[in-house]
């Protein structure tokens, strides 16, 4: 009874210790078993630390060692393997050898095999894919039960004097066993505890992140300014329930909510130190009012008492910033510190992401404005010209083109929009088209044939109006005669064709840097919206025909 009880205090200590260290990093990597050599490398060395702390906390019995060696064998092979609790096993086994007796060779031999046992079920549990079971006091218990029977045997087969050795193990069997399959299940216990913990945190982490991520996607679409800094912070402040949130521009506060919010008010000049300090030098700062003192610069009697600044990014430009606050007597907990940085990384992303996108449509704008600077100055020439030519002989005629003249400008003006319909295309080609037709009289024939199924399909606005002019600009206006203008869909095993053709075949590559720029600008804009297999291909057969054309996916059209 004497033996079980020191046992179990040299097992006491152990737990302790164990409990220590969970509170500490060490013991972070194994909390989730991996094949990493970091990990077998931790597993090693922590439990052949605690295989010779327990034999040099063990008691010492007729020339012998009763001890709690096992524990960090068996954990070693769980946690790391049959090769760590092999090396573990072994490590602990020779330092016990070294400190002689007649149980040395026995000791050190079953020490080994204690951490191959403690391996082996690691080794099945993993491959039966049921690691969980390794945090299961019940499974430690039982394998450790297995290994201190299997130490006992060789103990009696091994040891020299048999009798001697005979008595030994009857003496301190059933307490080294009792201690042993008890303190491993505790220890266990330990690190399943820890591990709850942890996922726990982690969990509530993820899942506020999420929730936040999730509630604030797209609010700065319109930009970073008060009124989507409100809603940003209104949500941070419901999802972390900390005392007040706030967001700032480089100058100013954009909003505010929650303690404090009477004197913290929207478009209130920065006058805190801390932010300032925070924006200059693009780091966070926390004021927890205790070890650093923190003062509200707008109130005396402000109920706040430690903030949390953390910089907002647009970039590697700082733009403003987030700050948490929590009430005086009580700190940030460290799930809303580290959540905060989160926070803050994730809108930084979402502001970048977004003037991105600004930047973008702004692009497509300006290329849309130089593909019409391109055609309308030539085209209105071109058109008033021909007006004025038949005006005087056909009045009606000459009325009905300006009507499609206005109808042309004024569909431009419209198409400062990312798409229109296919219908919408065709009818801004149509108006363009029946002033040049009037210009070559009998020199242009038109054929359209468009699949009906298209006609609702939306494209990138001002595509094959460029491409039509193309045409004529290059191809019919160069023939004397029985020019034609061809605009169809083709279908094959990856969706329509769309097809601008003429007869004259007189197509010229543009020279880098020079005339194209327009079918640059359709080509970037088509492969953009529907994808590089409808990249813009041309083929020209001289003196035949000159063939513009692209494709629109069977995916981008519902089919």
């Amino acid at each position: 009874m004497d033996l079980i009880l020191s046992l179990l205090q040299q097992m006491c200590v152990y737990l302790v210790l164990a409990y220590m260290l969970s509170k500490t990093p060490i013991f972070l990597p194994l909390l989730n078993i991996s094949s990493r050599l970091s990990h077998k490398f931790s597993c090693y060395v922590l439990f052949s630390l605690f295989c010779i702390m327990g034999t040099y906390f063990g008691l010492h019995i007729n020339d012998a060692i009763a001890n709690t060696r096992a524990i960090g064998a068996v954990m070693g092979g769980l946690f790391g393997g049959p090769i760590v609790g092999f090396a573990v096993g072994f490590t602990g086994g020779m330092h016990r050898y070294s400190l002689g007796g007649f149980t040395d060779v026995a000791c050190a031999i079953s020490t080994t095999a204690e951490g191959l046992i403690g391996g082996l079920l690691h080794l099945y549990l993993v491959k039966k894919d049921k690691t969980e079971q390794l945090f299961n006091p019940i499974i430690v218990l039982a394998v450790t039960f297995v290994a201190e029977t299997a130490q006992m045997l060789i103990i009696i087969s091994v040891a020299k004097p048999f009798d001697q050795a005979y008595a030994l193990v009857s003496n301190i069997a059933a307490p080294m066993i009792i201690a042993n399959c008890v303190g491993a299940a505790l220890f266990v216990s330990i690190l399943q505890d820890r591990k709850t913990i942890y996922e726990k945190y982690s969990a509530t982490f993820s899942r506020r992140a999420l929730t936040i991520a999730e509630r604030s996607v797209g609010i700065w679409n319109s930009g970073f300014n008060s009124t989507n800094a409100e809603k940003i912070v209104r949500i941070i402040y419901e999802e972390t329930n900390v005392g007040a949130v706030a967001i700032t521009d480089k100058d100013k506060i954009l909003a505010f909510i929650g303690l404090g919010d009477d004197h913290h008010k929207p478009n209130t000049q920065i006058s805190s130190e801390c932010t300032i300090q925070a924006m200059e030098q693009n780091r966070v700062m926390y004021l927890d009012g205790r070890e650093t003192p923190y003062q509200c610069s707008l109130s005396p009697s402000c109920k706040l008492g430690s903030v949390l600044v953390i910089p907002l990014r647009a970039g590697k430009e700082v733009i403003g910033t987030i700050k948490l606050y929590e009430p005086k007597r009580k700190l940030l907990s460290n799930i809303n510190r580290s959540m905060g940085e989160g926070i803050a990384q994730l809108l930084s992303s979402q502001i970048l992401y977004n003037d991105f996108q600004r930047q973008q449509a702004l692009l497509s704008q300006a290329e849309i404005k130089l593909l019409q600077a391109q055609v309308n100055p030539h085209f209105l020439f071109n058109a008033l010209n021909t007006i004025s030519a038949i005006i005087r002989r056909d009045p009606n005629k000459a009325r009905e083109l300006i009507q499609h003249l206005s109808h042309f400008f004024r569909s431009n003006l419209k198409q400062n929009i990312e798409t229109v319909t296919f219908k919408e295309e065709l009818a801004h080609v149509n108006a363009y088209l029946t002033i040049e037709k009037a210009r070559f009289t009998d020199r242009l024939e038109v054929e359209v044939n468009i699949d009906d199924g298209l006609l609702e399909k939306s494209l990138p606005s001002f595509t094959l109006q460029p491409l039509v002019e193309n045409a004529i600009k290059h191809g019919i206006s160069n023939k004397l005669e029985g020019g034609k203008i061809r605009i169809i869909s083709q279908r094959n095993s990856l969706g329509y064709q769309i097809v601008v053709e003429d007869n004259a075949g007189n197509f010229i590559p543009p020279q880098p840097g020079h005339e194209g720029l327009g079918m640059e600008i359709v080509d970037k804009r088509l492969t953009n919206h529907f994808g590089p297999t409808a990249a813009l291909q041309t083929h020209c057969h001289k003196d035949h025909f000159t063939r513009m054309s692209f494709l629109i996916p069977y995916e981008k059209i519902g089919q």
